[in-house]
Order: C-alpha cells, then structure tokens, then sequence
C-alpha cells in the first residue's frame, strides 16, 4: 500500500463511528481555519528553506486535502481520485507544448498560452464569479485583502451600494483614523471575537462575498 493510500485509510478511520469524536464533529466549513493555518505555516518553511519543516507542513496541508476529499466522499460528492485525475486532466490540457504538438521556447510564451487556454474554459462556464460588475477580482484573498480590494473598487466604480454599504458610517470611522487606532480597533475586534467562538477571517470572507454577490445582482437587475 502507498503512504498515500495508508494516510487516506488513517483519516477514514478516524472518522468512523469508532474514530476520534473531534475529527467526526468536523465539517468542511469548521476546518477552514485550518486550511489557512497549515498553508501560513508552509510559506514560513519555504521563506526560510528549512527543508526539514517544510516536509512536515507539506503533509498537514496534504492531510487538509484528504481530510476534505473524506467528507465529499462520506456525502457523496467525490473522492480523491477524482480530485487527482481533474487537476492532471488539466495540467496535461493546459501544456499542449508539452503533450502535444505545439512548441514554445519561452516562459513568457508559456504564460500567455496558458492565460489564453484558461480565458477559453472560464469563458465556457455560465456562472463565472468573475464576470459582470466585479470582473477580474483577484482569487480568495485572506479576508481583510479581500474587503479592502471590494470597498476600493465599490469606490473607484462610484457604485450604487446604498442598503448594502454603510458609506456615511465608514466616512466617520475614516474621519481622523490614524495608523495606531486602526490597528487597535482591528486588535480589539478580533480578540472580541475570539472570546464569542467567532473566526474573524471567516465572517470577514462571507461578509464581503455577500456585499459582491448583492452589488452584482443589482447591477445585473438594473442592465436587464
């Protein structure tokens, strides 16, 4: 049996009903902290190149990877395999350079056929989230890079965002706001929500992903 095949039998089984009681309470939104927590702990290995440590943190982000493909399984949705083969589906589709008959020399030349090739697959799918009023929005962001990239585009657009943003409120809260307040407010409001159970980064991602979704649906409702 491979390490891979024997660490997806270990996670199954401590979700069994005969398993670990913490690992069967998880779902995919209560390991999201996680996922960002092993990922930040890698990038510290790779800026150092403690190679050592980077093996170990590779295996947690693997295990949030397998942990995550165990719950869509248990549900019925998809398992690793099929996690594996769409990821080389893609590689192999996106490297024609490489799997097939076309031939480029540069990396440059690479980035812009790949560019092109993913524009013809997001250009095939009818929900794209970065079409319309927000096209181009940068992929997940932690959560306070993401609600600074909405409010400066909600800004730049001039956009209509009355119901949905407070902009009288947050032209007070910006009123004199100096560096030092900002990070004390910031400090304050995420310890408050330590102390409620609350994942700030979570409710930050979901809040603006919420602004987005109502801004668009406007700007959609009004061009209809």
């Amino acid at each position: 049996m491979s390490a891979v095949d024997a660490l997806r039998e270990t996670v199954a089984r401590l979700r069994a009903p005969d398993g670990c009681p913490w690992d069967q309470e998880q779902d995919h939104g209560s390991l999201r902290i996680c996922l960002v927590e092993e990922c930040c702990e890698l990038l510290d290995t790779i800026d150092r190149l403690d190679f050592d440590h980077m093996r170990e943190e590779l295996g947690d982000v693997l295990l949030q990877v397998i942990f995550h493909t165990q719950l869509a399984e248990e549900e019925g949705r998809f398992d690793f395999e099929a996690v594996a083969a769409e990821i080389n589906e893609k590689l192999i589709r996106r490297h024609p350079h490489v799997f097939g008959e076309t031939r480029l020399e540069t990396s440059e030349e690479v980035l812009h056929q790949w560019n092109q090739i993913k524009a013809g697959e997001k250009g095939k799918s009818s929900g794209d989230p970065n079409s319309g009023l927000f096209k181009k929005l940068p992929p997940p962001l932690p959560g306070l890079l993401q609600a600074v990239e909405v409010a400066r585009r909600i800004g730049k657009k001039s956009i209509s965002a009355d119901g949905v943003v407070n902009r009288a409120g947050i032209a007070a809260l910006a009123d004199g706001l100096t560096e030092e307040e900002a990070g004390k407010y910031l400090f304050e409001l995420a310890a408050a929500c330590r102390e409620a159970g609350i994942d700030p980064e979570t409710a930050l991602r979901i809040h603006t992903r919420s602004v987005v979704d109502q801004l668009t649906e406007r700007h959609e409702r009004d061009r209809a």
